[in-house]
């Protein structure tokens, strides 16, 4: 839950927003993409992208930041002056921030609280005697270093040996490229200034994208580069019908649309009726108007086959996932999923995939996807491809394609 002074007058400060976050995220279970929402109104440009780089780094590092506080302090800590310390050692060692800046300001934000001579004693010690963190020769001390849940560190370093490991734990840490898609059917060139490679755009530089003329005008949406290769991977035609399984929030869906040039019958099926009034609101924008969108379960289309109408030349299945391939960009991920979730979703996955393949026509094209990096989680197929945020500098996704 958000402090008092985090929501009064005065407390708009990039890093009162920041701390409110990791408060409301690290001690009180919010989602810290919608913490961030609700503390950061009224901040705009390079406050509210200061406050997002802070909070979300300290939650990132919450592990490393936990370990170094609890060699410092002994007794049980207040969750805001924890909030605070951590926030304040997130800057102080993995920003460029001026220390003095990153102690003041930090020991500002708790003046009023009994426990702020400890914010600064611990933060002031840290600066003169530095850190010797245990380096990532085994995956306990990686989890601590790289900052990760052991189970996670474990599964991934016998999965995939501890050198790829140690690299992907490191990736997992930097920011996301900005990444967007430029969407054909709005007739708009597009002229930001980034890299860009067909409908992939890679920004050089921040902008604030929602108030953006250009997305208002459905000429870019954001999704990374390897949820774009989803779409690539289906290749839909002109004439076609496609099924577009678990289709929240749309990015998918309104790609396939664009792939297929607006002239592929594209029908998104969403369990919940709310996400599913958002795809079509996402249609609308991005002017994808060969899509419909049908609400119900991926686990029974026996109960939606009237609604669907009949076998589809191409089906996509991106089903509910532990989503760890996106770390970098949604940073409380990995403290939420449970070695338990992996093991669940697998099976829930495998049960769609027999649905979503039973409503294929003769030599239809199945395509599966999940943003998870779990052996569990990856369907095996004819075809298949990972992306790794270390190797290819996207989302960790899994694709794999059956041709009938």
């Amino acid at each position: 839950m958000a402090t008092d002074r985090s929501r009064s007058a005065d407390a708009r400060h990039p890093r009162a927003v920041a701390h409110a976050v990791v408060l409301r995220t690290l001690d009180g279970g919010a989602y810290a993409d919608r913490a961030l929402f609700a503390e950061a109104r009224g901040l705009a440009g390079r406050d509210r992208s200061l406050a997002k780089r802070l909070a979300y780094g300290t939650v990132q590092r919450r592990a490393s930041l936990d370990w170094l506080i609890d060699s410092h302090v002994e007794r049980a800590l207040d969750p805001t002056i924890r909030a605070a310390l951590q926030l304040g050692l997130y800057q102080l060692l993995f920003t460029e921030i001026a220390d003095h800046a990153a102690i003041g300001e930090t020991v500002e934000l708790v003046k009023s609280h009994k426990g702020h001579t400890l914010v600064n004693a611990v933060l002031r010690k840290v600066q003169r005697e530095g850190v010797q963190w245990p380096g990532d020769a085994t995956p306990e001390a990686a989890a601590i270093t790289h900052s990760h849940p052991l189970w996670l560190v474990r599964m991934w370093w016998e999965w995939l040996g501890a050198e790829e490991t140690r690299l992907l734990l490191a990736a997992n840490n930097e920011p996301a490229e900005q990444a967007l898609r430029v969407n054909p059917l709005v007739g708009i060139d597009v002229t930001l200034a980034g890299r860009r490679d067909g409908d992939v755009l890679i920004l050089d530089g921040p902008i604030d994208l929602f108030e953006h003329e250009l997305y208002r005008a459905g000429a870019i949406t954001p999704q990374s580069r390897a949820s774009q290769l989803v779409s690539q991977w289906v290749d839909p035609q002109p004439g076609e019908r496609i099924l577009d399984l678990c289709a929240a929030p749309g990015g998918k869906t309104t790609h396939l649309a664009a792939l297929g040039g607006d002239r592929a019958e594209v029908v998104a099926l969403e369990l919940q009726p709310k996400r599913a009034a958002a795809i079509e609101r996402q249609a609308q924008r991005l002017r994808a108007t060969s899509v419909r969108v049908v609400v119900g379960d991926a686990t029974d289309l026996g109960a939606v086959a009237s609604e669907l109408g009949g076998p589809f030349d191409r089906v996509l299945l991106d089903p509910p996932c532990s989503g760890l391939g996106t770390l970098q960009r949604h940073p409380d991920v990995r403290w939420r999923v449970t070695e338990e979730d992996v093991t669940r979703l697998g099976a829930l996955q495998q049960q769609m995939a027999e649905q979503a393949r039973g409503v294929l026509k003769p030599g239809g094209r199945f395509v599966y996807s999940v943003c998870t990096l779990s052996a569990p989680e990856e369907l095996p197929c004819q075809q298949s491809t990972r992306t790794m945020p270390h190797r290819d500098g996207t989302d960790g996704f899994y694709i794999g394609r059956d041709d009938g």
